[in-house]
């Protein structure tokens, strides 16, 4: 019997974050995402909601202890390259997911801080806010912040382009390492995404806006697809750059379809890789 050498490993990417039963954000959106990209997703549930195109109708938190194994029984057996946080809708969850970015020595943890969503359902507790800067600023590579959730974080409202520069350092000044600042909820025909760094690195893009009722999901997507590109090697503003790129092209391909009654999903698979072998390590 021939046996097969095993010299090469999928590039891995763990979602921690909510269940969305309408599969349009959530895991739900960030495996679709991954998956795509090329690369192995996995997933810890920190919560489960019952939710579809027009709203959320109910969520039910994963006790602590249940996270925690999830985290555990994944990273202990097949590790990951990189990490994507969303929902985490109570303190105590937030410490579990930080204790486990030491504990396991994580890399590549993106965080979208996922408060509300897009029909206005509230996803977090508010003593959850200030665990979320104080536990996980600190820890991870991004953080990924559309400007209400921006707005939130540093208690004043941002309506232009130079509110979300000094909202992006101010979040610098809470500790994060990186922020992407997403402004596609400020009005006007031009999309401007703002990405600064601890470094002073700082990167604007901006874009068309497209046309389309369905954004159901999409910052989780964007979140999902940087941590992916992450995985696959990219340093962190090429990951944002193609991370964006996906995004806005799942966008024009999603806008025609009607799914649901209220704002539909993202086309994740528009244009799906197949999945990438990386050499191992020790192959």
């Amino acid at each position: 019997m021939k046996t097969v050498a095993l010299n090469f490993e999928y590039p891995r990417v763990l979602s921690i974050a909510g269940s969305d039963s309408g599969g349009g954000a959530g895991i739900q959106a960030d495996l679709k995402a991954i998956a795509a990209l090329g690369c192995y997703g996995m997933t810890a549930i920190t919560a489960l909601t019952a939710q579809n195109t027009r709203g959320v109708r109910s969520i039910h938190g994963v006790p602590p202890p249940m996270l925690r194994d999830q985290i555990d029984a994944v990273i202990e057996d097949i590790g990951a390259h990189a990490v994507k946080i969303g929902m985490l809708h109570a303190p105590e969850i937030v410490e579990v997911v930080a204790a486990a970015i030491d504990r396991h020595a994580l890399r590549n943890v993106v965080l979208d801080p996922v408060m509300v969503a897009t029909s206005g359902a509230t996803l977090i507790e508010t003593p959850a806010i200030a665990a979320l800067v104080r536990e996980l600023f600190p820890r991870v590579e991004l953080v990924t912040p559309n400007l209400d959730e921006a707005s939130l974080l540093v208690g004043r409202s941002l309506r232009t382009s130079e509110d979300m520069e000094a909202a992006a350092l101010a979040l610098l000044g809470h500790g994060a390492r990186a922020v992407l600042l997403k402004g596609g909820h400020l009005p006007g025909e031009v999309v401007i995404d703002l990405l600064v760094t601890a470094a002073g690195e700082k990167y604007r893009m901006e874009a068309p806006r497209i046309d389309s009722a369905n954004t159901h999901g999409t910052g989780c997507t964007l979140s999902s697809a940087i941590a992916a590109h992450l995985a696959l090697g990219a340093p962190l503003p090429e990951a944002v750059l193609r991370a964006r790129a996906y995004v806005r092209q799942a966008l024009r391909a999603g806008a025609p379809v009607r799914t649901g009654a209220g704002g539909g999903p993202l086309d994740h698979a528009h244009s799906p890789a197949s999945m990438r072998l990386l050499p191992l390590a020790d192959g």
